[in-house]
């Protein structure tokens, strides 16, 4: 595994899913994770298994929704455990449905959480990066960013400009050794694809040229990856985790 020991890593999204598995593999490689989610009960129990593996943890109850969340969320981090080197976005909402049919207030919510909340969050930690001149940001993004799927323009939109933003950033931060790069992940198995009808899940596998979904840790890892002094030379780039979904 990479070592982040010394690393200060914030997982948004992190009570669950991929984030879950995310944050505990940062931990495994020595960083000490925060992980902020809008449950801090369900944050709490993530932090308990991260200190587990005998680093600091913290849990930090936010809204990506919310500018205000985030700039508590990112002060208290820095305050209990020190200037943020690793931020993973990675918290997502959906609020899927056909163009015609999809509300002003769905369109709003999904753009708000999944790509202005990103925005402002990684506003609040480039400071700190800069000022150590070092520092990772990893954005979660999606396959369907890059191959479309009916029902999620709203998803999609966001998704799809997070990869410009990751772009867009990398190109004005890497003067200060600070790589920005992107995940976009497959079908993976969640929570969030457990309840998928079975016609739907096996419409969704024949696309796949390895005929599986990924697991949550093939996520983790790729974020490890970018996170560690061994990516130090990967900037602006999206890594597809998919199986082969998407080339």
């Amino acid at each position: 595994m990479f070592s982040l020991k010394g690393q200060i890593a914030l997982v948004t999204g992190g009570s669950q899913g991929i984030g879950r598995a995310t944050a505990l593999v940062l931990a495994e490689c020595g960083a000490d994770v925060a992980v902020m989610a809008r449950s801090l009960d369900k944050c709490e129990a993530v932090a308990e298994e991260i200190r587990a593996h005998g680093v600091r943890a913290l849990a930090v109850r936010g809204d990506l929704g919310s500018a205000e969340d985030i700039k508590a969320a990112t002060e208290k981090v820095a305050a209990e455990l020190g200037p943020i080197s690793i931020l993973v976005n990675n918290a997502a909402i959906t609020r899927d449905g056909l163009l015609l049919r999809m509300k002003r207030n769905d369109w709003d919510e999904v753009l708000n959480t999944n790509l202005t909340g990103v925005f402002l969050l990684t506003q609040q930690v480039l400071p700190m990066m800069t000022k150590a001149r070092k520092g990772r940001i990893i954005n979660l993004t999606s396959v369907v960013a890059q191959m479309g799927n009916p029902g999620q323009a709203n998803y999609i939109a966001a998704k799809a400009g997070l990869i410009g933003f990751t772009k867009a950033v990398a190109r004005e931060y890497a003067a200060r050794n600070i790589t920005v790069n992107a995940v976009a992940p497959g079908f993976i198995e969640t929570a969030m694809t457990a309840v998928l009808p079975e016609a739907a899940r096996n419409a969704m596998l024949d696309q796949i040229p390895l005929k599986r979904p990924g697991q949550d840790l093939d996520i983790a890892y790729a974020v490890a990856f970018l996170a560690s002094d061994e990516a130090g030379y990967v900037t602006g780039q999206v890594i597809n985790v998919n199986g082969g979904m998407y080339m």
